[in-house]
């Protein structure tokens, strides 16, 4: 069975903020506004996605 997966999107800037939401941010692989990946859904995903809700986008992929 296919794993699932989410599409991750940044819609603000990271500048000005805490360094381990930075951090989340970078660990999801998003470099730059308006930039999507998907990622794998796992625990860990998911908890930097948490984090930094207020910063992304998350859709089902």
């Amino acid at each position: 069975m296919a794993e699932k997966k989410l599409k991750v999107t940044l819609l603000k800037s990271t500048s000005g903020r805490l360094a381990s939401h930075k951090a989340c941010v970078a660990g999801l692989g998003l470099r730059r506004i308006r930039h999507s990946v998907e990622v794998l859904d796992t625990p860990e995903n998911r908890g930097m996605i948490n984090k930094v809700s207020y910063l992304l986008q998350v859709e089902e992929a």
